[in-house]
This record gives structure tokens, C-alpha cells and sequence, in this order.
């Protein structure tokens, strides 16, 4: 996939039936943080250099390795 070209997607639907608009909504927090778009969606709020990305991504990375070997004891 090449920079800058536009990805499709289905959007996220959820029916509102017998049970309540409440249920609904819960039901589509839950679809939405499924798949990720909340997560997406913090991501993109603020722009970061592709330096401190992938300083960040390092960081992570080591964070979760320390973890494991954490558990694995």
C-alpha cells in the first residue's frame, strides 16, 4: 500500500432494537475498541516525528520483553 492512497472500510453499524438506545451505544463502544479505532484515533490526535515513533515503538518493545522474562521467572 502506498503512501497517501485510501484504504476502504466498512463502517461500524450497530442496531438499536428492543433493548434501548443505552445498550446500543455500549455495544458499539465495545465493536469500536474491538477493532481498534479509539486506539487509532489517540494515535493520530497529535503528529509525531518518525524519530520519536520509533524511539517509542523501541521503548515498548523493551517494556514487554522485560515483562515477559518478568513472568517467566
Amino acid at each position: 500500500m502506498a503512501i497517501g492512497e485510501a484504504v476502504q472500510c466498512k463502517p461500524v453499524e450497530v442496531q438499536v432494537g428492543d433493548k434501548g438506545v443505552e445498550r446500543a451505544v455500549k455495544h458499539l463502544k465495545r465493536k469500536m475498541a474491538s477493532e481498534g479505532i479509539l486506539r487509532e484515533l489517540k494515535r493520530r490526535r497529535h503528529y509525531m516525528k518518525p524519530s520519536v515513533r520509533r524511539r517509542k515503538k523501541e521503548a515498548e518493545a523493551a517494556r514487554r520483553r522485560r515483562k515477559r522474562t518478568r513472568f517467566d521467572r
